[in-house]
């Protein structure tokens, strides 16, 4: 079965991927998608769900193909609560209501983090967060280093778009708000900035 989810954003095509996939007992779905966002977001959600998962780039769109009813080992990795501790979200690009302070505190948290290897396993931007990962190029430099020691970082793909800022993003992936519920679900901590 091939789906063409081209032109939907997230979390559109995990949504019709999971309702195609829950008619099937055992089989392969493709859907063909526009964006890298989705592709990461189909890969994780195939990948947490057990079952095996192929992305192709196309010339101007990726091909994910997603196998249903056979053992997959890669379900045991990342699954449950074992080995994610904590799920950052920063909602914000300052803290507190003193925003030239607030600027300087934010990067004094992210910064003691790199420093004392201090890391949630993700973190999640969203609302004027995403400023963070990129228009704010100081900030931007801290987070790649941080990316490269293995925080998974993500940005709200609707608050990206809200302010204008899709092509802008410079560390990091485009998220979408399944990766909210999920963390909630999956993480045994959720902290809020």
């Amino acid at each position: 079965m091939i789906i063409d989810a081209r032109g939907l954003g997230c979390p559109k095509p995990v949504i019709i991927a999971e309702e195609a996939l829950s008619k099937i007992n055992e089989g392969a779905i493709e859907i063909l998608i526009d964006n890298e966002s989705s592709a990461e977001n189909l890969k994780r959600f195939a990948t947490k769900q057990g079952m095996y998962v192929e992305t192709i780039k196309e010339d101007t769109y990726w091909r994910v193909k997603i196998v249903k009813g056979y053992p997959c080992n890669i379900a045991s990795l990342g699954s449950g609560k074992e080995g994610k501790d904590i799920f950052l979200i920063i909602g914000t690009d300052t803290l507190g209501k003193e925003e030239e302070l607030g600027k300087i505190l934010m990067k004094g948290v992210i910064e003691t983090m790199k420093v004392t290897k201090e890391f949630p396993h993700t973190i999640f931007f969203l609302n004027a967060g995403v400023k963070l990962t990129t228009v704010n190029n100081e900030m931007v430099g801290i987070l790649k280093e941080i990316e490269d020691l293995g925080v998974e970082i993500y940005s709200c793909g609707t608050c990206l778009k809200y302010y204008n800022l899709e092509d802008e993003l410079k560390v990091g992936h485009r998220g979408t708000t399944n990766q909210i519920v999920e963390g909630i679900r999956d993480f045994k901590k959720v902290v809020w900035i």
